[in-house]
């Protein structure tokens, strides 16, 4: 370290920003090395360096207020006229051109500056006239083109800059987001210190300095101990100084040369390395000696930055490429297991090695639809909602980002062990829900050229910022801080957004519409629900009607009605069976003919083979079958006794099923008034749940039908079949003496069931609706046999059944499911019998009952 300087007090207010408000754009003066002259618009003379004199062979103060035309030869002028461009910025060069001595060239420089037009003068090596610098630039950026790494990349610009320009010591140095910049390469000579890996503070190159390192591409301070030569007159008769800020012979600021002693330093050039139009870095170039470079060769290295930024570009946009590859292959491997049917929560979850190895990370979070879900080091529940809500707080149409989340979200101060920063990736918009990536506290050992808040100490230049006169690495533990997050994972995590919000809203989208698809088919339920309550009163009342003109005794109609109405519920339990096979077509007609055609008539003819068809094909043409026979019934052939129904199966060409129907005998048939719920079943099932064809005519002779069902929804195997009726009563009659018990939440189902065992001779039946009270009767009464449902609202008969089993008391199950397995397995061994149960049913399933108690 250098000796102690004196501290300046407080009063003095001296800081870091000191030298950003340097005006270092009009110190007036240029190097030694070149020569100046800025004409107005009309090309009289305005400005002159004091070092003119050997370039045009006048004194300075001669000069001025001169036409160029009268110091200038007229080839010159009609040159520098010709190359005159226009544009803030632009500067146009000239090179190995003649002024007075015929055997001198001279390099130039031309741009404007405000009202004036500035001119630079250099002079040129004779022996290097012939030289094609330019030629040394191409082979060079092939070595740095495919890289592959901003490492390699930088390493073989640093060594390619020095190839081009001498110099003893070349650095590529990169700013940060903080102002502050790093040395990521460098090429020296080997006795030279290094500086490679170190950070410089933002006050090293101050504010208005970066401001014209993206104006004037390069900069060369030939010789830091050059007095330089001052412009003449200072300022104008305006009093405003020569703007030098494109000048590319611009004296130094005595800062930077302090700078620079104290570096070692006796000649430097800066060239910048834009990207996007920003400046990424600098090519910083030191020698322990003066160095001066020719204004060509200075041009060639120019080119050289401009395409090395291209390359960096490309390099770029090769990461880029890699990150989109990589987000493909996450996102195939997310759609995967989402099309096995996993869910999005399980699917990250499943795949967060894979995004481990996109964006590294230490932990992760998916905040989803109020499910909080983690891995690895992240916080907690209970801490991640009030980090919710802070994130809720920023811009919900990018990814957020920081490396020290505690800084920002004071809560988070204390979870530095676990996590110390975040990328917050929005995957919907309300809710606010997001995938976050956490990484650890990084004590990260950053490498400054001297300590950035060192105390500021006077110098020889005043009152002003003194550089550092030591270079030691000074080493800053920065505590509460992640590793950076790069533009690699910061694109990705834009790719992983766009991907995941993407997926989300096909989630969200798919769900609205299952909800709509839902909410129509619970519609169409309702309706159809509402239209077969109607339906069965009406049909009760005709079968009552049609029963009654048989003239049977009573007992017959009782038995003859009874089985239709159970042949009704044998059809109804075809719909609502779970887990079908392809079932017979003729058996499905035959159940839904069973309540109205007795066994073995003529009034119904079927033609052709049967046919399997498909669950969805058998549910939809159910429906179909049922509003035809309800409407034949009704209205037409099958409301009287002439009348005759003929349904013919067949084949057409594609080898899809057809089913005619034609009803004959009949009233005389005309079209209906109004096209009901029923009318929409016949003409749009088949077309509308199974893409098939539907067409109906209500032709005088009576109604006529086809339809089409696609040969997807058919199995053309014949099997055996017989008309399904129903099951005989294989136990004689049962006579009841003692106490019944019958546990059902229905009032009329209840009574019924009451009246069917008093009517076989119970001498009591308790009636209970819930089970606290059926075991209240049991421990009140003894039983003869009981009569249980199985679901009671809120409650199943269970507990009763187990208890009467127990007992020893025989008892039966009713349900509108039947003897299924579940059920089955659930109960303790006991009959089923199906609502809507009969005398007989009823009957049959208490023999049983009694049988299996006596077993």
């Amino acid at each position: 370290m250098s000796d102690p300087q004196p501290i300046v007090t407080p009063d003095t207010q001296v800081d870091l920003t000191t030298c950003d408000r340097e005006p270092i754009h009009i110190l007036g003066r240029v190097q030694s090395y070149g020569a100046l002259i800025a004409v107005s618009s009309d090309w009289i003379i305005q400005h002159v360096s004091e070092n003119i004199q050997p370039f045009l062979g006048q004194p300075a103060a001669d000069l001025v207020g001169q036409p160029l035309d009268d110091v200038l030869p007229r080839n010159t002028i009609t040159r520098l006229r010709a190359k005159m461009i226009e544009g803030r910025d632009a500067v146009n060069r000239l090179f190995g051109v003649r002024l007075l001595d015929p055997l001198a060239r001279y390099d130039m420089s031309i741009h404007n500056s405000g009202r004036h037009l500035v001119i630079e003068f250099e002079p040129k090596d004779r022996s290097r006239i012939e030289e094609d610098t330019l030629s040394d630039v191409y082979p060079l950026i092939q070595r740095i083109r495919g890289a592959g790494s901003l490492a390699r990349c930088t390493a073989e610009a640093a060594r390619a800059m020095r190839a081009l320009s001498g110099f003893d010591s070349v650095m590529v140095y990169q700013f940060q987001p903080d102002g502050s910049g790093s040395v990521v390469a460098e090429d020296k000579r080997g006795d030279l210190p290094s500086y490679n890996g170190l950070r410089f503070p933002a006050s090293d190159i101050p504010v208005q300095a970066r401001a014209l390192y993206k104006r004037n591409l390069l900069r060369l301070i030939a010789d830091v101990n050059d007095p330089g030569a001052a412009l003449v007159p200072q300022v104008s008769p305006e009093g405003k100084p020569l703007d030098l800020s494109l000048s590319v012979t611009r004296a130094v600021s005595p800062i930077h040369i302090e700078y620079l002693r104290n570096m070692g330093v006796e000649a430097s050039m800066s060239v910048s390395i834009m990207r996007n139009g920003e400046l990424w870095g600098l090519f910083a170039c030191h020698h322990r000696s003066p160095r001066y470079l020719e204004f060509e060769r200075r041009t060639a290295i120019e080119l050289f930055a401009h395409l090395f930024s291209y390359e960096l570009s490309h390099l770029e946009e090769q990461q880029r490429a890699r990150a989109q590859e990589d987000m493909s292959r996450l996102q195939t491997r997310l759609m995967a297991l989402m099309a096995e049917g996993d869910r999005l929560s399980d699917s990250l979850m499943k795949v967060s090695g894979d995004l481990k190895e996109v964006i590294p990370h230490d932990g992760m979070v998916l905040y989803a639809e109020g499910k909080f879900h983690a891995i690895g080091a992240a916080p907690t529940a209970e801490e991640f909602v009030g980090l919710s809500r802070f994130l809720n707080t920023t811009a919900a149409s990018g990814v957020f980002v920081t490396d020290s989340i505690g800084a920002q979200y004071a809560p988070a101060a204390d979870c530095v062990d676990r996590f110390a920063g975040l990328m917050a990736i929005p995957i919907s918009r309300r809710p606010r829900d997001y995938l976050v990536l956490f990484r650890r506290e990084i004590a990260t050992a950053v490498t400054w050229a001297g300590d950035p808040t060192k105390p500021v100490t006077p110098g020889p230049n005043g009152l002003r910022l003194t550089p550092r006169k030591s270079f030691e690495a000074w080493r800053e533990i920065v505590a509460g801080h992640c590793a950076p997050w790069s533009k690699h994972s910061r694109h990705s995590a834009e790719l992983l957004r766009v991907l995941l919000l993407e997926i989300f809203l096909k989630i969200t989208d798919a769900a609205a519409e299952e909800r709509k698809r839902a909410a129509e088919q619970q519609e169409l339920l309702i309706s159809e629900l509402n239209h077969r309550v109607r339906n069965i009163l009406n049909l009760m009342r005709g079968l009552i009607k049609q029963s009654r003109q048989e003239r049977d005794t009573v007992g017959d109609f009782s038995l003859r009605l009874d089985g239709r109405i159970q042949s009704l519920a044998r059809a109804h339990d075809q719909l609502t069976e779970d887990d079908w096979a392809y079932a017979s077509l003729k058996d499905l007609i035959f159940l839904e003919l069973a309540a109205y055609v007795e066994k073995n008539t003529d009034r119904v003819e079927m033609l052709g083979a049967d046919v399997q068809i498909s669950p969805k094909a058998f549910t939809n043409l159910a429906l179909v079958m049922h509003e035809l026979v309800t409407n034949s019934v009704k209205y037409g052939a099958l409301g009287q006794e002439a009348g005759r129904v003929i349904i013919a199966l067949g084949q057409d060409t594609s080898g899809s099923l057809t089913i005619d129907w034609r009803e004959r005998g009949g009233p005389p048939v005309t079209p209906p008034k109004r096209r009901g719920f029923g009318t929409a079943i016949i003409e749009r099932f088949v077309p509308f749940e199974l893409q098939g064809e539907a067409e109906i005519h209500y032709k005088m002779t009576g109604v006529e039908a086809r339809f089409v069902i696609p040969s997807s929804h058919v199995d053309f195997t014949e099997k055996e079949h017989e008309m399904p009726e129903a099951p005989e009563i294989e136990s004689g009659p049962v006579a009841l003496s003692g106490v019944a018990l019958v546990l059902e939440d229905t009032m009329i189902i209840a009574m019924d069931a009451a009246d069917i065992l008093t009517e076989m001779g119970a001498s009591d039946v308790r009636i209970a609706s819930n089970v606290g009270d059926a075991l209240r009767e049991i421990d009140a009464n003894t039983l003869e046999i009981a009569v249980l449902d199985v679901n009671l609202g809120s409650e199943q008969s269970l507990p009763v059944a187990e208890k009467l089993y127990k007992l020893g008391v025989p008892f039966i199950v009713a349900t509108g499911y039947g003897e299924r397995e579940d059920l089955a397995g659930l109960y303790p061994p006991c009959p089923f019998v199906r609502k809507p149960f009969s005398n007989e049913t009823l009957a049959s399933a208490i023999s049983n009952a009694f049988q299996g108690v006596r077993k």
